[in-house]
C-alpha cells in the first residue's frame, strides 16, 4: 500500500517531536499537550545527536513511536546562511536523512517532515504553489539551506514510493513566537526587528535601521497557529505532495517594521541600509491545499506580534 489512511487518530500514540526544544518543536509539544492521552516523546541534544545515524537509529529501535513529527533543523536568516554555508547543508541533510530512514526501520506509522518556504525558486510565480518545487533557481542566500530541505521532502516521497511509507512533508513560510531567536546574527527578520527596534527605544534613538530598501514582501505565521496545522495535517492528510503551511497573506518589510514600531511604541523614523541584502523580491504561498483539509489560521498578525513582543520583554526580564 502506497501510504496509509487519510485519518490518523493520536489518541493513545507514542508521538516523538524531533527539535522538541526549538521554536516550532516546543509549540508542537504545547499542542500535542492537547491530544490527551498522548504520549509525548523528546531527546535533548546531549542524549541525541540527532547527525549521529547509529545513534539516531537506536534511539528509535528503542523509543518505537507511532508518530514522528521531524522539527529539529539549523535555522537562521541571511546573514547567518552566508556566514555557515556547510554547517547548514550538512546538519539540516543529517537530520532529514537519519531520522527518516530510521524511522521507516523502526516501522513509525506516520512522519510528518518540515520544510520551508525556502525551498522554492528565487523567481517562483506568486503565490507559490507547492508544484513549484524545482522549477527555478533557488535564493543564493540561503541555498545550502534550501537544498537540504528539499532532499528531506524528496526522502519522504520516496520511501512512499518504495516501502509504501506513510511520510508526508509541509512547508511553514516565515514562522515567529515564543522560543525564537533574538541573536541580530543569526535570527529571522522578526525577532531581528523586534529587538532592533526595543533597543532603539531603550535608548532614546530617533531612528531604526532595517536591512535592504524595505520593498521585499513576506509572508508570516505565528509558531503556535503552524504546530496547529501540523498536528492537522498528522491526523488528516496522507499524500506525495507537500502541503504549503501559511497565512495566505504577505506585506512588504517596511509595513512590517512599521507595525512593529506601533506594538512596542517606538515613534522614530526607518532608515534602510541598502548595502545589505534584500533577499528575493516576494515569498507568498498559496494555502488552497491547507484551506481544502479544513485548516486556517487564528491569530492576526498584529496580534502575534503582540504576543512575540510579550514574550520577548518575559525573555528580557530573565
Amino acid at each position: 500500500m502506497n501510504g496509509g489512511e487519510a485519518h490518523f487518530d493520536l489518541t493513545g500514540k507514542r508521538i516523538w517531536v524531533a527539535g522538541h526544544a526549538g521554536m516550532v518543536g516546543s509549540a508542537l509539544v504545547r499542542r500535542l499537550e492537547r491530544e490527551a492521552p498522548a504520549e509525548i516523546l523528546t531527546a535533548t541534544h546531549e542524549a541525541l545527536d540527532l547527525t549521529d545515524q547509529a545513534a539516531t537509529r537506536v534511539w528509535l529501535e528503542n523509543a518505537r513511536p507511532d508518530a514522528v513529527f521531524v522539527a529539529a533543523a539549523r535555522v537562521g536568516g541571511i546573514l547567518a546562511n552566508q556566514s555557515y554555508p556547510a554547517d547548514f547543508l550538512y546538519d539540516n541533510l543529517m537530520f532529514a536523512a537519519n531520522v527518516i530512514h530510521a524511522a521507516h526501520l523502526a516501522g513509525v506509522s506516520r512522519l510528518l517532515y518540515l520544510g520551508s518556504s525556502s525551498i522554492y525558486p528565487k523567481h517562483a510565480d506568486q503565490p507559490m504553489a507547492e508544484d513549484a518545487l524545482l522549477t527555478g533557481a533557488l535564493e543564493p542566500t540561503h541555498e545550502g539551506y534550501a537544498i537540504a530541505k528539499i532532499a528531506g521532502v524528496k526522502l519522504c516521497q520516496a520511501y512512499r514510493k518504495q516501502h509504501g511509507a506513510d511520510f508526508i512533508a509541509a512547508l511553514p513560510t516565515n514562522l515567529y513566537g515564543p522560543g525564537d531567536n533574538y541573536d541580530l546574527n543569526t535570527s529571522h527578520v522578526i525577532p531581528a526587528l523586534i529587538r532592533k527596534v526595543y533597543e532603539a527605544k531603550q535608548a532614546g534613538a530617533d531612528h531604526v535601521q532595517i536591512w535592504g530598501s524595505g520593498a521585499p514582501r513576506r509572508e508570516f505565521l505565528h509558531a503556535d497557529d503552524c504546530a496547529d496545522a501540523l498536528v492537522h495535517l498528522m491526523k488528516t492528510y496522507t499524500g506525495e505532495a507537500p502541503v504549503n503551511v501559511g497565512s495566505g497573506e504577505d506585506l512588504t518589510i517596511e509595513a512590517l517594521v512599521r507595525m512593529i514600531m506601533e506594538v512596542v511604541g517606538f515613534e522614530g523614523a526607518v532608515t534602510r541600509d541598502e548595502t545589505k541584502p534584500d533577499g528575493p523580491p516576494r515569498k507568498l504561498m498559496t494555502a488552497d491545499r491547507l484551506r481544502a483539509l479544513g485548516w486556517s489560521p487564528t491569530l492576526s498578525l498584529r496580534a502575534g506580534l503582540e504576543h512575540a513582543y510579550a514574550c520577548f520583554l518575559e525573555e528580557q526580564a530573565r
